[in-house]
């Protein structure tokens, strides 16, 4: 297979992380970590996925005290089995890229490290008066679920379409913000602490509920101008809700198209390709180049 170009994601990957030599251990160890081409290597990652995914019910079974009270011995051992196998493959990705402080500063690097600290760090808090601290680094091993997004190429795409429409959804939020301020504020005034609004900002939990479509009933209106003003707030509520949604799917489209080229087949007519496809994905053809 070619090295990637140096503009593609891959290439920049490469020029930041690839070990100097391309011969030996470290580079062997490089290719069998990062890259998902090989057999071996695609391997590799579903050996990975795999033990993600078994550590990751280790920590929901051990939070149910029935079965931890059962399978105690078994569920501390295997915690510590996934966070040494989870130990060795962070000293493993630290050692083979070229740049270790950069890996581990990165997103991947601090998930890494956040899936075993905890256990680490459990043991200099034993139980007893520290338990509330123990159950908050335990709970911190949920985060091995985030190691799942690095074996995702669709996620990227996911994640890059919410990058993209973060502007527009700030400017909705920031609308929807005023929205339960003045509704907050207004409900107050007609309804009062009488009827539960004490504050505004309780009056304004009530208008997030209320505009939500939640309805739990714990603050309710009881005059008629006051639910007058509910119905409105319900109405804005029903209106609002598919804002974001639109957003995010426009982006979303729209960072799918991106990565698609227009390229007609000659043998099939066949139009749309991936945007780094040379052969048509119907019959096989070889498509004219990009301009």
């Amino acid at each position: 297979m070619s090295r990637p170009s140096d503009a593609s994601p891959r290439g920049v990957f490469e020029r930041e992380f690839l070990p100097a030599s391309e011969h030996g251990l470290r580079y062997k160890l490089f290719r069998l970590i990062y890259h998902h081409d090989k057999p071996d290597e695609r391997n590799f990652d579903l050996a990975l996925i795999i033990t993600i995914l078994a550590s990751i019910a280790v920590v929901l079974l051990d939070s149910v005290p029935s079965i931890k009270a059962d399978w105690h011995d078994a569920l501390y051992l295997a915690e510590w089995f996934f966070t040494i196998v989870f130990t060795i493959e962070y000293a493993l990705r630290l050692w083979t890229v070229r740049r270790p402080a950069r890996y581990a500063t990165s997103f991947f690097g601090v998930t890494d490290l956040l899936s075993i600290l905890p256990t680490y760090l459990s043991i200099l808090f034993p139980a007893g008066t520290s338990l509330l601290v123990v159950r908050i680094l335990r709970l911190l091993r949920i985060f091995r679920i985030l190691k799942l997004v690095e074996y995702s190429g669709e996620a990227g795409i996911l994640i890059e379409a919410m990058l993209r429409s973060r502007r527009k959804i700030f400017v909705f939020v920031c609308a929807l913000l005023t929205i339960v301020v003045i509704f907050g504020a207004l409900m107050y005034v007609i309804e009062g602490p009488e009827y539960g609004f004490t504050s505004i900002p309780t009056s304004m939990y009530w208008a997030i509920v209320t505009m939500a479509t939640v309805g739990f009933g714990d603050i309710a209106p009881a005059t008629p101008f006051g639910r007058f003003v509910t119905s409105i707030l319900i109405l804005i509520g029903y209106s609002v809700i598919a804002v974001p949604t639109g957003i995010y799917t426009a982006e979303l489209a729209s960072t799918i198209r991106g990565q698609r080229r227009t390229a007609r087949c000659e043998q099939c007519g066949l139009i749309d390709h991936e945007s780094d496809a040379w052969h048509c994905r119907k019959c096989g053809h070889c498509l004219p180049s990009p301009e």
